[in-house]
């Protein structure tokens, strides 16, 4: 895999742009030719994460001003997705999150569980006046 691939994106703070940045993962996913798995599987998952990460951005910058705009990036290098959601938000503790059951049918408190599952390293750390989630695939 040489491909090497940089979007940097910043879109409203609006849940309204969840789809349209999910869809831009899964379309960087599919476009990935010379990943040996399941191309689709990746891009659903790619999808699914982002869509989770940016809903908790917002979540956790209600205190924002309108016409903020949240900030992400997605890397394709050396055979790793990197993908960065910045906000300005109050963050939260990322260690204390606790997991839920498996049953859990709730709606929400799912989504850094969830991201944690699908990609191989996750971090959420404090970013110049905000925080970053930084999430990693390995593409082998």
């Amino acid at each position: 895999m040489s491909e090497s691939i940089f979007l940097d994106i910043k879109v409203p703070n609006e849940t309204g742009y969840l789809r349209l940045l999910g869809k831009i993962g899964e379309y960087l996913a599919q476009s990935l030719e010379s990943y040996p798995g399941d191309r689709e599987e990746l891009a659903y998952h790619i999808n699914l994460v982002l869509t989770e990460a940016m809903a908790n951005a917002i979540r956790h910058t209600v205190d924002s001003k309108p016409g903020e705009t949240l900030h992400v990036t997605l890397h394709v290098k050396n055979r790793k997705l990197t993908i960065k959601v910045y906000d300005q938000g109050r963050g939260f503790t990322f260690c204390d999150l606790p997991e839920p059951p498996p049953s859990c049918l709730a709606e929400h408190g799912r989504g850094i569980f969830i991201i944690k599952t699908l990609m191989d390293r996750v971090s959420y750390r404090k970013y110049d006046n905000g925080h970053v989630l930084e999430m990693e695939k390995i593409l082998y």
